[in-house]
């Protein structure tokens, strides 16, 4: 397992009280000579679900302390901030709460 997968999964626990959280699976494989990719568009981001206090949606970019987002990352997140939902760059689970938490 990679770190921003175990770090995922650190974050899926660590908020487990005050969210109910998912993570999207993305991939390919081929079939033939055709090429199936799964899953949603580039920039969706790692985590999402919403806030057990009130079901407001929230949208978890994770990453480790070097990683950083893409620019079609940034657009996904910036476009769910003017929709309403909650989104962010997480790098910590104190990261993902202080999102979810608004």
């Amino acid at each position: 397992m990679n770190k921003e997968t175990i770090l995922q999964n650190k974050i899926r626990e660590g908020v487990s009280d005050i969210a109910v959280t998912f993570r999207i699976n993305v991939g390919g494989f081929k079939v033939g000579d055709r090429f199936i990719s799964t899953g949603v568009p580039a920039g969706f981001s790692d985590l999402f679900g919403f806030r057990r206090s009130d079901g407001k949606a929230f949208f978890l970019e994770i990453k480790t302390e070097t990683g950083y987002p893409s620019e079609k990352q940034k657009q996904f997140i910036e476009r769910m901030q003017k929709n309403g939902a909650l989104a962010g760059i997480a790098r910590s689970i104190e990261d993902a709460r202080r999102i979810i938490n608004g």
